[in-house]
């Protein structure tokens, strides 16, 4: 039958009591594990590690070295001290092969899998046999009643397998393999009143990460497009490695803590910014040709790079649209262990890993 993607495809239901799983995010440069808890409708963070990953360890959000990573996610997990080992993990988009088919709503999960096992060659582009797959019931169908909306998630066994095993040897079980743009969009939920939008309003999340720039647009609580670019923060880090001869380390704690050069400011971050606002602005454009789209009402901006000052009032200044730094834990109480002035600054970067915590088990 399936090989199943642990529940990959599912979303969060709406007006379930919170439950929760530790969030691990496995980017290109780093591990971030999160630990929420259930607070009355809402959820406290406990606490959260950032790791950074060895060079290669993981090439184009693929795991090439599965070990490394692993080891990656066993100190942080011994930094973190979760009270719990059960985790969600996710694999990228880019990965993922979606798709919505129509199915009589008759059918049963058991019959639609066999139906799904039959068919797969019709939606896959791959051998049954090198693929996990899940689905979802969604909602009936517009045209007939008879009929259910499916969502059918396809991904390579080895992508999902890496992740199970990275987790296995970080001291981890993975529970939930999911997608990361559901992730996003289930962090999205707690930044929805923050920014005042309502269910009309298209909200563009734009995660800004070390490698790889991705757009999600959401309409109505749901994705409707999502995007992945190659850019990203290294070229900042690069082009300071470069011009001031220091190490990536050396780099990046300049980066954060000051001590740089004075013309880093004028002629290195200023035009770094200027580079994300085109490359934003870019990404938007890919968006409004593919759809009957040509605004968005909000821009969301995530990841590592949406914590450098002054970039959102200058991409808000340049695309004539609000613009928010995503900070999802803004309404969440915060746990003892938290130190408030780093989670300001690592906020941002915490969108996927703060959806994998909320995704539970249902």
């Amino acid at each position: 039958m399936l090989d199943k993607l642990k529940d990959i495809a599912a979303f969060t239901k709406l007006g379930k009591k919170p439950s929760t799983l530790l969030g691990v995010d496995i980017s290109s440069t780093a591990v971030k594990i999160l630990q929420l808890s259930p607070s009355g409708n809402s959820y406290k963070l406990d606490n959260y590690v950032i790791r950074n990953l060895p060079a290669n360890a993981v090439v184009e959000k693929n795991i090439s070295d599965t070990d490394a990573v692993g080891e990656c996610i066993g100190a942080a997990v011994s930094l973190l001290k979760p009270t719990m080992k059960d985790a969600a993990v996710a694999v990228a988009g880019s990965a993922v092969i979606t798709k919505t088919i129509e199915m009589s709503a008759n059918l049963t999960d058991s019959e639609m899998e066999n139906q799904i096992v039959v068919e797969a060659d019709q939606y896959i582009p791959y051998p049954l046999d090198e693929v996990s797959i899940d689905f979802e019931r969604q909602k009936l169908s517009d045209r007939n009643p008879e009929l259910v909306e499916v969502l059918l998630a396809a991904c390579r066994r080895e992508n999902v397998e890496s992740r199970v095993a990275a987790l296995e040897i970080g001291g981890l079980e993975a529970k939930v393999v999911d997608i990361e743009a559901y992730a996003i969009e289930r962090a999205y939920t707690l930044l929805a009143q923050q920014i005042g939008s309502d269910d009309d309003q298209t909200v563009a999340i734009v995660d800004v990460g070390s490698m790889t720039t991705t757009l999600n647009v959401i309409l109505q609580g749901r994705t409707i497009y999502t995007r992945e670019q190659m850019f990203g923060g290294n070229a900042l880090s690069e082009e300071v490695q470069r011009r001031f001869g220091l190490t990536a380390v050396e780099a990046e704690t300049g980066m954060k803590r000051g001590g740089l050069p004075d013309e880093y400011e004028l002629e290195i971050l200023g035009p770094f910014k200027e580079t994300v606002v085109q490359q934003v602005s870019q990404t938007l454009q890919f968006f409004f040709s593919s759809s009957h789209y040509n605004e968005v009402d909000h821009i969301l901006l995530a990841g590592g790079v949406a914590a450098i000052e002054g970039l959102a009032d200058l991409c808000q200044e340049s695309l004539s649209t609000p613009v928010t730094v995503a900070n999802p834990f803004a309404g969440m109480s915060i746990g003892s262990k938290v130190s408030k002035a780093q989670l300001a600054n690592d906020a941002p970067a915490l969108m996927i890993a703060c959806g994998l915590a909320m995704r539970g088990e249902y």
